[in-house]
């Protein structure tokens, strides 16, 4: 059947990864001192002193960027095969808002540590509302809840990670309820009802598989590689006074941050992240298409590839330090990310 495809597989593994996130944070939650001269030394006491405090830790660093590696793959499909055309708009526009809290959650999540790189991560990322006009600077404070990153930073951000999941939820049980309204595009494109199938054995067994896939690739950051996708300056304790060399978001903010760097005018730069998400939102509005699948319509499908590319390259371009060639190739890079969307209508 058309419908039947394991690249259908991924919201489903979002669902899972948003629960395995509640539940650890939940309990991570219960060991965790929210206070600046606490907070350090209470991940390290769930490191070493709690039972099981290492498991629940590593589930919920790694537990993120599996989340964001799913929810890539599920938007990444959804451009291939054009499952944001007519008539899933709506689910189109709930998932661009469930992608926002999701960076808005995993940013003040990585504050949370309280290591070096947590808090110059924070300063430099909320400081960025002091470019917008008139307001920024008192918005800045009211994020701080002073006049730096500090205690009161600390605490409000640990309060609002702790809701923002919820949110995530109901989020997500509109996209839901919205993708059954029509339900899912195929790999073909074409709607049809005559060779849909079963969701039980059928679907369910093929979701399966793909559980247990991502099951094994996620053991395999947890148990063998647990700090690799985090950053060495974050078993630092947070100290204001020294700069570190090199401040690096983690590796699911780099190809934003690439685009906000790649503009040298700080209020530019902001202004740049807006409309990431206005083009994933204006998508489904800027053409209704006949022909949805990429597979037949082979040039679509190699902008589609370049696009894919070229968000690698700014994920590379986020890492590097601001200096030449680097600065070049990341403003080369955003021009091209902002052109697929520009020319995707008349595709």
């Amino acid at each position: 059947p058309s419908n039947l495809s394991y690249w259908w597989g991924f919201g489903s593994l979002a669902g899972i990864c948003l629960v395995i996130q509640i539940v650890t944070g939940v309990f991570l939650a219960m060991h965790y001192t929210p206070h600046v001269d606490l907070a350090f030394n209470s991940v390290e006491h769930i490191m070493r002193d709690v039972e099981g405090g290492w498991l629940l830790r590593y589930m919920h660093a790694n537990g993120a960027s599996m989340f964001l590696i799913v929810v890539h793959l599920h938007i990444f499909r959804g451009l291939y095969h054009a499952s944001y055309s007519s008539p899933r708009e709506f689910v189109r526009c709930l998932g661009v808002v469930i992608f926002l809290l999701m960076i808005v959650t995993a940013f003040i999540g990585y504050v949370l540590p309280w290591g070096q790189m947590s808090f110059w991560g924070a300063t430099v990322i909320t400081s960025l509302a002091s470019a917008i006009p008139v307001v920024g600077d008192s918005i800045v404070t009211w994020l701080w809840g002073g006049f730096s990153v500090d205690n009161a930073t600390l605490n409000r951000f640990f309060s609002l990670h702790h809701l923002l999941p919820f949110l995530l939820v109901g989020a997500s049980l509109l996209h839901l309820a919205a993708l059954h309204q029509y339900g899912s595009n195929n790999p073909l494109g074409v709607h049809s009802e005559m060779d849909k199938i079963y969701f039980y054995p059928y679907f369910y067994v093929k979701d399966l598989v793909g559980w247990v896939a991502f099951a094994i690739f996620f053991s395999f950051w947890i148990f063998y590689a647990p700090n690799v996708l985090g950053h060495p300056d974050n078993y630092i304790p947070a100290n204001p006074m020294p700069t570190p060399p090199h401040i690096v978001p983690e590796w699911y903010f780099l190809p934003i941050y690439a685009i906000l760097r790649s503009i040298p005018d700080k209020s530019g730069g902001v202004a740049a992240i807006a409309p990431v998400f206005i083009c994933l939102l204006a998508l489904p509005f800027l053409k209704s298409m006949y022909v949805r699948s990429s597979s037949f319509r082979p040039i679509y499908q190699g902008i589609f590839w370049l696009l894919l590319a070229d968000c690698l390259l700014l994920g590379w371009i986020g890492c590097q330090p601001v200096e030449a060639p680097f600065v070049t190739i990341g403003q080369i890079s955003s021009l091209v990310f902002f052109l697929f969307f520009a020319i995707t209508p008349i595709l």
